[in-house]
């Protein structure tokens, strides 16, 4: 994520490093650089410009202490300014109706109906929410049957009319259900097209203009950068919507949209979508993002993954098997799957301080977690609970079993006895009361 504006950013501060102070000369030809890292990552040119005379006004005016040096004072105002152009603070969405409505607008290919899905995912889980999908692209091939089957895969109900091709009937027909059916949210998925037209503008107008929902957020392909930030523009001169979502920001992404979107149209990012896991959907924060941007990691977010995948009584009992040593490779396959529920494994490293730029171009495998299923899959119950009695004959089966090398089932081997003596260091309660108290806050 906007790894090639975070090289930028780090060698434009090198160019005030070491200098004693911060002077119009060496903070001009730094700002330069930032400048035209901003630009070059689709910022349009006069929001790059004001920007930069914001940093140059603030940096000129303060004294650099001696405790730190004029790069760490220019780095600490940029990332103050990046937080203050995308927002200050995360915004949450109203959900106060009964039930909410929730209308999703924007073009096609923006990753509508994915995030429709997601949305639901993230209200149901972590909102306690019942929440009612509502199919109304009734243009684009396959688009219900594609609602229908994220809904089915997350357990959200969705609601739709076959052959029926009027959106604003399907979407008033959905919260009647709702009501009758105790739902607390309805998400209306609608239809995009390829570019802005007026019949597209008339009826998502018209959809609003009837269902009266509660928050209205309009859902954008990151990567088009500068066009996203147009395209958001036309659509809020008409829909005068709550909030954007930012999709595909795992993509070859230059970031322009995400820096720039909320100055420019006075409405808040409020999500932002990576990857197709019906789990990658997260709250924007922009402290968060300036600090990943930055390259000094975000592990606030990290710990909140961790904290949701963590299950207190799981591990009450995985402290216990390993203080009698009865820990085996049906624990250790329930820890490699909590992990990959975090998420990507490369994003994860990404979120820890100064990890950033030494992943960026590191071949790391995503199917490592996999490979390790495979074979532990290919264990009879009595080898999983017994680690200690997988002798060679038994390594030759499993490899066999597995499609794996013997050189694989040691490897295996190697990495659950590491895992064990590892989590038995920290099975004395000190890591457990940590993640508990993480929980409370």
């Amino acid at each position: 994520m906007f790894e090639n504006l975070s090289d930028k950013l780090t060698k434009a501060f090198k160019i005030i490093k070491g200098a004693g102070k911060i002077t119009e000369i060496n903070i001009a030809d730094s700002l330069k650089e930032v400048r035209k890292a901003l630009v070059q990552a689709d910022v349009s040119y006069s929001i790059a410009k004001e920007f930069c005379d914001n940093v140059k006004q603030k940096a000129l005016g303060q004294n650099v202490l001696s405790s730190i040096e004029p790069s760490q004072l220019i780095v600490k105002i940029v990332h103050d300014e990046l937080t203050n152009l995308m927002g200050i603070t995360s915004s949450s969405i109203n959900l106060k109706g009964s039930p909410a409505i929730v209308l999703i607008a924007g073009l096609q290919g923006s990753g509508k109906t994915t995030f429709s899905a997601k949305l639901s995912n993230l209200l149901k889980t972590k909102q306690n929410k019942q929440v009612l999908l509502a199919a109304c692209d009734v243009y684009r091939p396959a688009a219900i049957e594609q609602l229908h089957i994220l809904g089915e895969s997350i357990g959200v109900e969705v609601y739709s009319e076959q052959n029926a091709k009027d959106p604003i009937r399907i979407a008033k027909n959905a919260v009647k259900y709702a009501k009758e059916h105790n739902k607390n949210v309805v998400i209306v998925d609608t239809a995009g097209r390829l570019a802005v037209d007026n019949e597209m503008m008339d009826e998502i107008f018209k959809l609003k203009e009837t269902l009266n929902p509660h928050e209205t957020l309009f859902v954008v392909d990151s990567m088009t950068g500068q066009d996203a930030v147009n395209t958001a523009k036309v659509f809020f001169e008409r829909l005068n919507f709550d909030g954007v979502v930012l999709t595909k920001l795992d993509g070859d992404t230059r970031g322009g949209a995400a820096l720039s979107i909320r100055y420019t149209i006075s409405r808040p990012v409020k999500f932002v979508s990576q990857g197709e896991k019906m789990e990658a959907l997260d709250v924007f924060y922009p402290d968060r993002m300036a600090n990943r941007i930055l390259g000094m990691g975000d592990i606030v977010s990290f710990v909140e993954k961790a904290q949701e995948q963590y299950d207190e009584e799981q591990a009450r009992k995985i402290s216990k098997k390993l203080r009698t040593n009865e820990f085996d490779f049906n624990d250790f396959l329930s820890q490699l799957q909590q992990v990959k529920k975090m998420g990507s494994v490369k994003d994860l490293i990404g979120m820890l301080p100064g990890m950033g730029k030494m992943v960026k171009d590191a071949a790391i495998d995503e199917n490592v977690f996999k490979n390790m299923e495979v074979i532990i899959s290919s264990m009879t119950p009595y080898e999983r609970a017994n680690p200690a009695k997988i002798d060679v004959s038994r390594k030759k089966r499993i490899a066999l079993g597995s499609g794996k090398t013997i050189e694989d089932i040691n490897r295996l081997m190697k990495q659950f006895e590491q895992t064990r003596k590892m989590m038995k260091m920290v099975s004395n309660g000190k890591a457990e009361k940590m993640m508990r108290n993480i929980k409370r806050r």
